[in-house]
């Protein structure tokens, strides 16, 4: 692979699906930073205007507020820049566990969408896609030519890893009947600073709940291992493949290989937040409800760096709120 053209000095003008959102206001951060343009098409559905709001008010970035589901819109926007990262999508697995049927039409239509756009007006586009996608895969390590091994569709659980494999499968197919600059990345278990704890994100979770005081609630046994990537690690790969040629039509994984159980990282969490909290354990049908199935899954940033960064965050959140006590 060769640096792209367009990764030169002069700014370019990028779309950001879902840029008001975790990971997609850090890549906005660092896009803006560097002197391009950025327009965010973001609904705030789980995203947030404070993530961006300091973007904004510096110039250069706009934030339209609107949905990847209005296809009129997407093509304007697609129509008005120069190349495209879609992020925007359902997320976490209350979210998909609760909303379902959201998760599937935000994560189907809105790709669509989106995708199409970027063929029609013929600009390059990375897609994130997630791990999810492999399901019950057991071999390790993972490739990008694993099998992917999902449960039935009929359990919810599997909505949103169905939903991101067909936003898979319609970008190489897009690539190879018409040679749209389409480039997919599997993104494993992203942390960081921005990350919500309300739809179940494990390290924003536990984090909140031992700087208040609270039991730290593992699911399952916590033996269940996971490799975190920090945001930043992320952002810096999603740049990389954006001023490369050569990856359209291929997909890539992004991830880290710090193994760490569930509830060792709960203990790094009380002990680097000086929290009093204790870990409680929570049976995954009392935590989500019958039928959710669980998943075994298999830097420059390490996991200590992330608990710290989302603490402090937490923590600024927190001492706006006159309800909540803090202790450590």
């Amino acid at each position: 692979m060769r640096p792209s053209p367009l990764g030169g000095n002069s700014p370019v003008r990028y779309l950001v699906t879902g840029g008001a959102g975790f990971i997609g206001s850090h890549l906005v951060d660092a896009l803006a930073s560097r002197g391009d343009e950025v327009l965010i098409l973001d609904d705030l559905s789980t995203g947030s205007r404070q993530n961006v709001q300091h973007l904004i008010d510096s110039g250069g970035v706009e934030l339209i507020e609107g949905s990847v589901l209005d296809g009129a819109l997407v093509d304007d926007c697609v129509r008005s820049v120069d190349r495209c990262f879609h992020l925007a999508s359902a997320v976490g697995v209350q979210l998909v566990i609760d909303h379902p049927l959201d998760t599937l039409l935000a994560n189907v239509n809105g790709t669509q969408n989106v995708m199409t756009a970027a063929a029609r007006h013929d600009r390059w586009l990375l897609y994130t896609s997630t791990s999810e996608v492999y399901g019950k895969q057991e071999r390790t390590p993972l490739t990008e030519d694993s099998d992917c091994v999902l449960g039935p569709p009929a359990v919810s659980r599997w909505s949103y890893a169905i939903a991101k494999a067909f936003g898979e499968a319609l970008g190489h197919t897009l690539h190879s009947e018409g040679n749209a600059p389409v480039v997919m990345t599997r993104l494993f278990n992203v942390i960081g600073p921005r990350q919500t704890d309300r739809y179940g994100m494990v390290l924003p979770t536990f984090v909140r709940q031992a700087i208040t005081g609270r039991d730290l609630t593992v699911f399952g046994n916590g033996t269940q291992m996971r490799c975190f990537l920090h945001v930043s690690d992320a952002v810096h790969a999603l740049l990389l493949l954006a001023e490369v040629e050569g990856c359209a039509g291929r997909v890539f994984n992004v991830g880290s290989t710090e193994e760490v159980a569930v509830i060792a990282l709960a203990g790094r969490v009380i002990d680097r937040t000086g929290s009093p909290s204790a870990i409680r354990l929570v049976p995954y049908a009392e935590a989500y409800g019958p039928g959710f199935e669980e998943l075994g899954r298999r830097r420059s940033r390490t996991l200590d760096e992330a608990i710290d960064q989302v603490a402090a965050y937490e923590r600024s959140l927190a001492e706006q709120d006159q309800n909540l006590r803090l202790v450590g």
